[in-house]
């Protein structure tokens, strides 16, 4: 059964950086898409940024383009998403999730598999 766990939210200042990991294990990871999902306090779910299967394709919400970078790393299986110049509307929990052998759309409804997600705060 594929378990994805995430690491590395924070308190953060505005403009602070943060890098945020996704251990995926229970099967190969370049059997599967991954999105980054965040939920900002009192909100749904939104899409932040996918990766295809090789990371050869990635895509970015609006809010995300410029200053956020997914990454992937197959052979040690794991994904990232560095966050940069954050600002306090990026506060949330961030949540990887994984959808088999498909490259589509990066929404929620599309992945199957989740993470329990880790807390990012961005405030003085």
């Amino acid at each position: 059964q594929l378990q994805l766990v995430e690491s590395g939210g924070d308190l953060v200042q505005p403009g602070g950086s943060l890098r945020l990991s996704c251990a995926v294990s229970g099967s190969t990871l370049d059997s599967y898409a991954i999105g980054w999902f965040r939920q900002p306090p009192g909100k749904e779910r939104e899409e932040v940024s996918c990766i295809d299967m090789s990371g050869a394709h990635t895509w970015y919400a609006g809010s995300a383009t410029g200053r956020f970078t997914i990454s992937r790393d197959n052979a040690k299986n794991m994904v990232y998403l560095q966050l940069n110049s954050l600002k306090s509307e990026d506060t949330g929990v961030y949540y990887c999730a994984a959808r088999q052998r498909i490259w589509g759309m990066c929404i929620v409804p599309l992945y199957d598999h989740w993470g329990q997600g880790t807390q990012v705060t961005v405030s003085y």
